[in-house]
């Protein structure tokens, strides 16, 4: 199949997804008699910068224009003539691919969930995430066609983008770069993604060439990729070790002291949001959203109205199968039934197979973390009805 023809059917069978399964299926489009609710606590959003308005929120795939970007070094320019990416350090073949190479590969085209470490962490940051169909070649078949070496330990990805650091109060030039266990940048899911919904990575999103990691942060999605190191030890670069490390207080039963512990922002947490309430022809009120995890499937979502008890939600089937869906944000909707005149209070939680539960803001897991990243905290709405 040629590249040509593989983005004409990606945006073939996004389109027949999107349209045999309408919104209103989802319970996220108001349909014929429906009124939206307005929120009394509207999130607050800037125009001029890309975000996902949970208000307004639209397909079940997110458009490329409403995918947030956050890079810590600038947007890099990357001549595409010119590019190649390079594969260096414990590999029995170490090599470089230009993009017509890597396209040449067998590649495949996996929906994944897209999320800033730091989404969530205020009311005007809630926003920054993705739902994105992304198209590329799997990196485990290709590091091991280059052939481990024994003391291969961790997979390092640099970026094009630059700057320099000071360290240990020297001055030194920094590419951004992250890294990966050789297990993890080995599995089906993690990809050298060239294309986001059927079209050509554009500068903003890290062309011609990014790191896909489904289920993780987006910290750990390295774009502008020019370098893949296989290294025998740990990785300790600036964004691994000293930035994006949450720092949490554990607190232990029969202790009279606080352990604060350091961990780094990798998998994703499980999280939910409400994102509208509309009023349905026979005078009930449906509450929709949308909950995700680091790929653990979900096995509730949960509705608060005011003091009341926590009430089940329904759980909206996917628009896609396996691998395809596992990384990706689940919508949900949930019917509010004798709803009395005046303000109220709506929040969901979300849980998870492995029984995580969404937290409040006044748990430990929320209230003793002293960083801003992680914020996976129940986000309490306000409503008039």
């Amino acid at each position: 199949m040629s590249r040509r023809d593989l983005i004409r059917g990606s945006v073939a069978l996004a389109a027949y997804t999107l349209a045999s399964r309408p919104l209103a299926a989802f319970g996220l489009e108001p349909a014929a008699g429906e009124e939206v609710v307005p929120f009394l606590d509207p999130q607050p959003y800037d125009a001029k910068r890309a975000m996902q308005q949970w208000s307004k929120v639209g397909p079940w795939v997110t458009a490329k224009e409403d995918l947030y970007d956050v890079s810590h070094y600038g947007h890099a320019k990357v001549d595409p003539a010119k590019w190649k990416l390079e594969f260096t350090g414990h590999l029995k073949k170490p090599r470089s691919f230009t993009l017509a190479e890597l396209q040449a590969r067998p590649h495949k085209t996996v929906t994944a969930t897209l999320e800033c470490g730091g989404n969530g962490s205020n009311p005007g940051f809630t926003g920054a995430i993705g739902n994105i169909r992304w198209t590329g070649t799997p990196l485990g078949p290709l590091l091991k066609e280059l052939g481990f070496m024994k003391r291969s330990e961790e997979v390092v990805f640099y970026g094009s983008d630059e700057k320099t650091e000071k360290i240990r109060e020297k001055d030194y030039p920094q590419n951004f770069a992250r890294s990966l266990t050789v297990e993890h940048a080995t599995r089906p899911e993690v990809l050298l993604a060239w294309a986001m919904n059927g079209a050509p990575l554009d500068e903003t999103h890290g062309a011609p060439l990014r790191l896909v990691v489904p289920g993780w942060f987006g910290i750990a999605w390295v774009k502008w990729l020019k370098r893949v190191d296989l290294i025998d030890r740990r990785f300790m670069g600036k964004w691994m070790a000293r930035e994006y490390v949450t720092l949490r207080g554990e607190e232990r039963e029969g202790a009279d002291w606080t352990n604060w512990r350091e961990t780094q922002v990798c998998n994703l947490c499980i999280k939910s949001v409400t994102a509208r309430v509309v009023k349905r022809p026979d005078g009930s009120l449906r509450v929709s959203g949308a909950a995700w995890s680091d790929g653990t499937p979900l096995t509730k979502v949960e509705v608060k109205i005011d003091d009341g008890a926590w009430q089940p939600a329904v759980i909206e089937k996917k628009p896609a199968r396996g691998i395809d869906a596992k990384f990706t944000w689940s919508f949900w909707h949930h019917d509010w039934k004798g709803a009395t005149p005046g303000e109220h209070t709506v929040v969901s939680r979300a849980t998870d197979e492995d029984g995580r539960v969404q937290p409040s803001a006044e748990e430990p897991a929320i209230k003793k973390k002293a960083t801003y990243w992680e914020a996976n905290q129940q986000w309490v709405r306000k409503v008039r009805v």
